[in-house]
């Protein structure tokens, strides 16, 4: 019989950063182990690491609280960034006419899973 592997989740929407942007600070820290992507995030110099590392925190947090996981052996089994709605704005340009701005968000995921040795 099967142990049965569960996961923590944590998610946060309408993140205001381009997912574009986001989704190369979330390939960084995809499969490491949790305390190994905090101290990635910590010094990495992107403006999506605040969001990402609070995503992180909170998946670390469901884990112990929820599940009784052991913080010690927790993976960063999925991690991926998905496009939320677009707020379209306007910029005036030259001669009366203007140019369209599209300010995008973000759906951060993150998933955390216990990992035994052996």
């Amino acid at each position: 019989m099967a142990e049965q592997n569960t996961a923590a989740t944590a998610t946060a929407r309408m993140v205001r950063i381009a997912p574009r942007k986001t989704r190369l600070v979330v390939d960084l820290i995809r499969g490491k182990k949790v305390g190994e992507a905090i101290s990635i995030l910590r010094f990495t110099t992107r403006g999506a690491t605040e969001a990402v590392e609070k995503v992180l925190m909170s998946a670390i947090a469901n884990a112990e609280h929820n599940y009784d996981m052991d913080i010690e052996e927790l993976v960063v089994s999925e991690a991926y960034v998905n496009e939320g709605p677009t707020l379209k704005r306007f910029r005036p340009r030259a001669k009366g006419s203007a140019s369209p701005i599209n300010k995008r968000t973000s759906h951060i995921t993150i998933v955390v899973t216990e990992k035994k040795e052996g």
